[in-house]
Order: C-alpha cells, then structure tokens, then sequence
C-alpha cells in the first residue's frame, strides 16, 4: 500500500511516470478491509474494499533500509529499474539514467507509460474492478457515495472523451477550480488519460488570486464546480471565476461546469459554458494515451510561506501536494481504497469528525497536518468526542505539512494509540524525503521531534553557509546531494533560469531545500524552520520552531508563530502570538511569565525571549504552514503582501 510513511519503491517510480510532482488538512485516509454496517447512500450492493495494506509484522527486517538507501546512493539506476517493474510502461525505457546538467537528471529515457492506465484499467483487467476505489463522505452536505474502480473508470474515460471532443490534446493544460468531490478526481484522472496537463487550485480562492493563475499556465480548458461547501456557507464558483476571466488576456475556450446536486441552478453562458452531465452522457469513452516518461502531468503551485507563490512542474496534488499524491493517485495506483472527505476536523459538526471517519470505513492510516489534530485538541482536550468511536482497525497516524511540536505528537500518541510518524516533504519533490519506511524496517517509535530517516534516493546532507559539513546537532542548511531520485520535480514551469538560480546555485553539486535542520547521530532528520525562519538574536542563530515548540509544551498554549522583530541592541528577537485553548483561566501577566520561564528553560536565555501576544488565531496557509515573511513584515511595521497562500484559514 502506498501511504506516507511507507516508501515503496514502486510508489516513487509511479510519480516519475508522468512528471510534476503536500492531502488538505481534512486528511488522507486509506481504508483496507470490509464494515458489514456501512451504510450505503445512495447506492444499495455489497461493499469490496481493497485490502493492500501490510501489516507492521509483516515488514521486512530493520537491516532492510540501510541496504536499500546504500543502494540508492551508490547505483540508483539498477535500484529504480528494479522498482519499475511493478508498473505497467506501454514501451520500455532504453535508458534508465541520463545525466543533462549538473543539476539536471533524465529517468526512464525513451519509456512510454501513463498514469490514469495505471491506477485504474491495470487493477480491473486484474479482476478488482467491483472493489471500492473511492469513499466520498461530505458531513457539509449529508452525503456519502461508495464508488468502484469500474465506475471510476467509466467515468474518467467518458470525461477524456469530453476534453479531445473539444480540442484539447497531450501537453495542453486544464485548470481545475473545484472542491473536494469525486469529480475533481475524475477531472485529474481524465487529464492523466489523455496526456492534458492539469493545474488544480483550490476551490473558493479569490478572484484575483484565480486569475494569475489562470493566466499563467494558459489553459485551454477549466473544469468548475457551481458551489463549494464551507461550514454554514455556500461559495459560489462560477461567479468568481468570470470575474478572474475579466482580469486577465488569455481566456480558455471552454469552461465545464459540474452542477452539484440539490443546491440551486446557475444559468450557463452559450457558447463558453459546458454543463458536464450533458457533455458526459453524449461523450464516447477514451483509452489511455501513452506519453514519454518525462511528459508533465500537473502542474502546482506551493503551499509557500513567503509570499507570491511558485509553479513547479515534475513527474506526476486535491491541493496541496500530498493531496495529489495519497488522495488521488497513490492509493489508486496501489489498488487501495481512498476517503475523500469534503469538511473539516471541527465544525462538521465537531471535534469528533475524524474519529468518525475512522471508524466508520475501518480505516487504517490516516494522514493530516498538525494544525488540524491542534485544532480538534483545541476544543476537545480529552477527546471526549472522540472516545465514543471503535479504532480497533486504525494503525498508523502520518502528519506532515508544518513541524510537529512534541507536545502535539505526544496527545495524538495517548489519544490515538498507534504509531505517529511524522514525516517532511516538500511541494518540489512530490513525495517525502525524510519518513519513517516501515516497509524498509523503520521504527514505529523513533524520537520526539524528527522527521523520519531519509528516503531511499534522497541523500541529504547538512552545510553551513560555507557550503562545509557541520558536526552532529548542528543546525545547518539542509540540502541533497544530486541526483534527485524519479519523481522529484525537473523544472520550474516555463522560467529554467530561475530553477537554476533558486535551487542550485548557492549549494553548487546540491539541490538547495531552503529548510533548516539538524540530523542526530542515528540519522533521524530534525526540520526545524524555513532558512529565512531563523531568528538571528545578537550573533545566534535560533530556531522560531525550537521556541514554537517550547511554547507548545505549555497546557494553555494551542497554537503559536514566532517571527523575528528587529531590536536596535540584539539585531531581532523572538515574539511570539499564541492561541490559548478553550477554558484556560489564568492571568496574562502570569502566563506570560510561565511562558518565558519554558522558553528559557528549554532554549536558554539566548534566546532572548520576552515578548508574547495573545490573539485568538493563527493565520495559516492551506497546508498548515505559518506565513511568517507575512507575519514578521506585520510585527516590524512593514509592508506585507496578502496572498492566497497566507491568509486565515478555519480548522
């Protein structure tokens, strides 16, 4: 089963299969065995769910890992042409590694294969095509939907149909701006089939934020919903992308519009405007389209913490990259069932959503971000909610998408009682670089505040500014040594200059992740901020996540950022903002203080850290990450840019 955590050797070969390369914080969730009880809305016939996941006891031995990374490192061809055979190439690669540049690396050269033909019409020519393949479960509509690999495929193929009936061909692009339903999936599969590339954007952006995009990766096709569901809201979707279309030059020729059932009509422009039931009944369904193993597949935009944000394209996101890779096409390409869960880990309709869903389906691994367990922590301490669902079926708790706090780590552990593994990836790389490989052998129960070992193919080396090797415990850069395995990103969509620049050029023979970190003497990763996170306090470089998570060790305290702000004597120092949780009763000026007192405690009066600001949310983007360029430009009286990347999101 392919799931965070558990790199398999064929799962990264699947995302170099077709080239680009974090699930929301509504989670990723795999489901493997049958519930007798699952009720059926609307459809009324037995339940198959696919069953591929191994089980902690049937993982190889530890030795394992060591042998497999060893290999990536020292002959990552033969190690990757190996892994290629779990997957079905409509023509064989001549070459498996073709050095361009120095920074630059070819897979599978001269191979043929596409992605959709793998995650769907291999499983059913397998016999699984009466299996569940997805389990849509909308609390914000009241829906549930179990679907087949036979019906996703009769729909994703009538959907290509749609897009070549209409002109669009292999390498054009299709924006998607829809929600989390079933049809985005068909949507991307449908590209995948035919070779379109997709670019999915979150449904309910803003206008203007809608526009760059749209203008920049020049579709020839968007692909909308008529609403979008938030607690207690409609967002109406077609409104906000006319008005996007006004803003810019290039305008796509069609627009395919799914109308969401039971939720009002919007009338269609003629002429532009597509309605996709009418489309899909009269449309002949498609056969998957081979197309060279290097041929884009998405396009992506990060979940970036800077400021305005990048598009990268790769090997293979319903988002943020995580999302592309272990809603949609991991599972499927496994052969495992996906819950695409359209709502939120409180509010739909509390803090016990989560545990619902993992009892309701028997779901085995979940995967989310750290803000959303904060989130349900928040107003549910104990997990009273929570404790009222049976979690017999449930083993593994992935996080990933910000740094995990030990505080948080810890409460997930006590209330979840399975293994949590936290795990650090990034949008560029499509899948993760340091995890916890239990197939290889890892420990369930590595130290509080890594990130996992590193992945197969993912040499990862820590330099200081001198591009020199530190001791170990230091903090440093954070950089991989070249080549990038298959599946990593290959370029910056249509800007190879500023790829070079950003990525390569300050670490010459490295690809420059732009994190900070440390790795410890047993070769567990410790992630601590973004480079430009780093909080220089007169000459000391401090970490803003090592206080963040001295601050989160405080039982009053339920989120909080840590930005610099300049100080005339010490050049910056931390402040920090913190959320307290529900029902904590204690003076400002005492918390304050006990607060300082854990800071000094755990970092040392280095730090310097005095200042502390109570407000009642964080700002976070989509994927869980703090927008601290935004936040420390806020706190220093500077101009700040509010993209569509960090503005407050509701967990």
């Amino acid at each position: 089963m392919i799931i965070p955590g558990k790199r398999t050797l064929l799962q990264k070969i699947v995302h170099c299969s077709s080239r680009v390369y974090r699930v929301s914080t509504g989670g990723f969730w795999c489901v493997t065995q049958p519930r007798k009880a699952l009720p059926l809305v609307p459809q009324t016939r037995p339940l198959r769910i696919a069953s591929a996941y191994v089980s902690h006891a049937a993982a190889p031995a530890a030795g394992d890992y060591g042998r497999v990374f060893k290999r990536s490192v020292d002959e990552p061809d033969q190690l990757w042409a190996e892994a290629a055979q779990g997957i079905t190439w409509h023509k064989p690669w001549t070459k498996t590694m073709e050095r361009k540049e120095p920074f630059s690396t070819s897979w599978f050269v001269g191979g043929e294969l596409n992605i959709c033909y793998n995650a769907l019409d291999r499983h059913i020519e397998n016999g699984q095509g009466d299996q569940i393949a997805i389990i849509y479960d909308s609390p914000v509509t009241n829906m549930k939907e179990f679907i087949t690999y036979n019906e996703v495929l009769e729909q994703v193929s009538k959907l290509a149909g749609v897009m070549l009936s209409h002109g669009v061909k292999k390498g054009d692009c299709v924006v998607i701006y829809m929600p989390m339903i079933p049809q985005t999936m068909y949507t991307m599969l449908a590209c995948a089939r035919i070779g379109a590339i997709h670019s999915l954007i979150f449904g309910g952006f803003a206008s203007k934020e809608l526009s760059s995009r749209i203008d920049h990766t020049k579709p020839k096709l968007v692909v909308t919903s008529t609403f979008g569901i938030e607690p207690g809201r409609k967002v109406e979707y077609v409104p906000l992308l006319e008005k996007a279309l006004e803003m810019i030059n290039h305008q796509p020729e069609r627009v395919l519009i799914y109308s969401r059932p039971n939720m009002g009509a919007v009338p269609l422009k003629p002429g532009r405007h597509l309605d996709w039931n009418e489309e899909v009944a009269k449309a002949k369904p498609c056969d998957a389209i081979p197309v060279h193993s290097d041929h884009p597949l998405y396009i992506l935009y990060t979940s970036g913490t800077t400021g305005t944000p990048k598009v990268w394209w790769a090997a293979s996101d319903l988002g943020w990259v995580v999302g592309h890779s272990y809603i949609c096409y991991g599972p499927l390409l496994h052969g495992n069932t996906t819950v695409l869960y359209e709502g939120k880990p409180v509010g739909t309709p509390d803090a016990g959503a989560f545990f619902r869903v993992l009892s309701e389906y028997g779901v085995v691994a979940l995967f989310t971000a750290p803000t959303a367990i904060r989130a349900i922590r928040q107003q549910d301490p104990e997990a009273v909610l929570g404790k009222q669902y049976n979690l017999t079926r449930f083993r593994t708790l992935f996080v990933a998408g910000e740094r995990c706090d030990v505080d948080t780590l810890e409460w997930c552990k006590k209330i979840f009682k399975v293994p949590v593994l936290d795990h650090w990836w990034q949008t560029e790389t499509g899948s993760p670089i340091t995890a916890s490989c239990i197939g290889l052998g890892n420990s369930l129960t590595p130290p509080p505040g890594q990130t996992g070992k590193l992945v197969p193919g993912y040499n990862v080396v820590i330099l200081d500014d001198n591009k020199q090797p530190v001791k170990v415990k230091t903090l440093g850069n954070i950089v991989v040594k070249l080549p990038l395995p298959p599946g990593a990103f290959l370029g910056l969509w249509k800007n190879e200059e500023l790829y070079k620049e950003l990525y390569f050029q300050k670490f010459p023979g490295y690809y420059d992740t732009m994190d900070a970190g440390y790795m410890d003497e047993e070769g567990y990763l410790y992630v601590m901020s973004r480079v430009d996170d780093v909080i220089n306090v007169a000459g000391h470089r401090i970490s803003a996540g090592a206080i963040e998570e001295a601050i989160l060790s405080h039982m009053a305290v339920a989120d909080c950022a840590v930005v610099g702000q300049e100080d005339r004597l010490k050049g910056h120092v931390p402040l920090a903002l913190c959320v307290l949780r529900n029902g904590i009763d204690i003076e400002e000026e005492q918390l304050l203080e006990e607060i300082v007192a854990r800071v000094r405690e755990d970092i040392g009066p280095v730090a310097a850290f005095r200042k502390v600001v109570f407000v009642k949310q964080i700002p976070k983007t989509r994927s869980g990450k703090i927008p601290r360029s935004a936040l420390a430009s806020l706190v220093n009286g500077k101009p700040y840019k509010v993209t569509a990347n960090n503005r407050i999101y509701s967990y």
